[in-house]
């Protein structure tokens, strides 16, 4: 049976959270003097008096949290943090209309990083920087869930690679969450930190500690309408790629680092084939757009490193127009919206382990057919991934997949091109951003139908939750008494 109480209490203790957070963005706003001040205050004050009084439902709740509790409570944070998330732009008016709000905010939390706003640079400092800290929250609660609470549940099986395939049972993070939780947490701001403190070369500090907090998120929310192109900038783009492409990382291969364990960390099998991906893809990429572009050779490498760390990593950021490019690159970026990078980051989509896996599974079955007696277990790391795992990841694609056709069929149902749709949907179902066509970089998600936007909003929260967590509350086996 579901223990409703404890669920009240941790929502309820969220929402007290969330309170903090938009007070400090009403700090911002109070240091630029704006009038979107008090708005800040009334949704921090309504925040804290239904965090308050979830709270109090929760009073006298038995600690102990089932699966199923673990389950709806993840759901649950995401879709409360985005609910209340929507309150700024509503109240404001600077987007008027539920739905647009609710995008946003959606968008922000599960660091998709599509937006229906035409004209960002309008938006008050306060409001800016709520994006961007939406996007930075929303990701570090994501490894946090991923890596220190779906294990204490023994829930999960996929997103427990970060522990079960990269750590061996005697070097597991920490038996204690709190411990787990602090660790994580350094690790996310001091990659935050120091990205923040390299982009001051080329921006402000405000847009720097923005975009900082968008990309080692792997969200992609700019403070400016033309993202990164705005900056024009060198420097920036290759600051930027290098550490979408840490972000994208395990990050419990950082624990490795930090105990010095470098040529551990390095022998991470998932590691290597994301980072061969990344060298692999540049190089088509570059030589693609220097034969085909006026971009001379350094601007056809930055471009390609650019938009490849950024699609793989799901970040989102855009430093260019790349539907003007070839179809042939457009739709390798296509591709590569289901793809992903490393479980145990902030990232979306497939994830790389599930393709290795994939992969090796289809090679024993090539064997197979020549020796049909031989035994040939899938290794992970030297470690063998047991069959259970194995038919997860076959399942998640499958379903993965599904749910992308599903979604497809519905937005072109609704109206939106095919390309669009097409795009809209791989995106939202994998924290990407942007999308392709007239949704693509150098356009915003704004003309969309409305039940396109409620749609993609449920995509991108099935997305983020890795699709099961969110399908099991669908389902009538869940809610039975047993």
């Amino acid at each position: 049976m579901i223990n409703f109480k404890i669920i009240f209490k941790i929502t309820g203790i969220l929402a007290l959270i969330e309170a903090i957070l938009l007070l400090s963005c009403a700090g911002i706003s109070l240091i630029y003097q704006e009038e979107i001040l008090n708005d800040f205050l009334k949704v921090a004050i309504g925040s804290a008096v239904l965090g308050g009084l979830l709270v109090l439902m929760g009073t006298r709740a038995s600690k102990k949290l089932s699966k199923r509790d673990g389950y709806l409570v993840i759901t649950l944070a995401w879709i409360l943090f985005s609910a209340i998330g929507m309150l700024p732009y509503l109240i404001s008016g600077y987007i008027p209309r539920p739905v647009d709000a609710f995008f946003e905010s959606m968008s922000g939390f599960t660091t998709t990083g599509a937006t229906i706003l035409n004209n960002i640079e309008s938006l008050p400092h306060g409001l800016l920087f709520w994006r961007s800290l939406t996007q930075w929250v929303g990701g570090f609660g994501f490894i946090f869930v991923v890596i220190a609470i779906l294990p204490v549940f023994g829930i999960g099986s996929m997103q427990l690679f970060a522990t079960e395939t990269s750590v061996s049972v005697s070097e597991k993070l920490h038996p204690r969450i709190s411990v787990t939780a602090k660790r994580i947490g350094y690790i996310y701001l001091t990659l935050t930190v120091a990205l923040a403190l390299l982009l001051l070369g080329d921006m402000s500090l405000f847009d720097s500690v923005c975009h900082s907090f968008s990309t080692i998120s792997t969200g992609g929310f700019s403070t400016k309408q033309t993202n990164i192109a705005y900056f024009n900038s060198p420097y920036i783009e290759y600051v930027i790629s290098l550490f979408m492409i840490l972000s994208g990382i395990n990050f419990t291969l950082y624990f490795f680092l930090t105990k010095g364990k470098v040529k551990k960390a390095l022998k991470d099998c998932e590691l290597k084939w994301y980072m061969v991906g990344i060298v692999i893809v540049t190089i088509i990429f570059s030589f693609a757009l220097a034969a085909t572009t006026s971009l001379n050779g350094e601007e056809s490498f930055r471009k390609g490193l650019f938009h490849v760390t950024s699609i793989l990593t799901t970040t989102g950021f855009t430093s260019a127009d790349y539907m003007t490019w070839e179809p042939f690159l457009w739709t390798m970026i296509a591709v590569m919206m289901f793809i992903g990078a490393s479980s145990g980051s902030a990232t979306g989509a497939i994830k790389t382990i599930r393709l290795i896996i994939l992969g090796k599974m289809t090679r024993n079955q090539f064997r197979r057919m020549i020796h049909p007696n031989a035994v040939l277990p899938v290794k992970i790391n030297k470690i063998a991934v047991s069959p259970s795992l194995q038919s997860s990841a076959i399942v998640f694609v499958i379903v993965y997949i599904t749910i992308f056709a599903i979604g497809w069929l519905g937005m072109m149902i609704m109206g939106v091109g095919n390309i669009e749709s097409f795009g809209t949907v791989a995106s939202s179902l994998g924290n990407v951003g942007p999308g392709l066509g007239l949704c693509g970089p150098a356009y915003t998600w704004s003309s969309l139908p409305d039940g396109g936007k409620w749609l993609l909003s449920l995509l991108m929260l099935i997305g983020r939750l890795e699709i099961f967590s969110v399908l099991l509350l669908f389902t009538p086996y869940f809610w039975k008494k047993r």
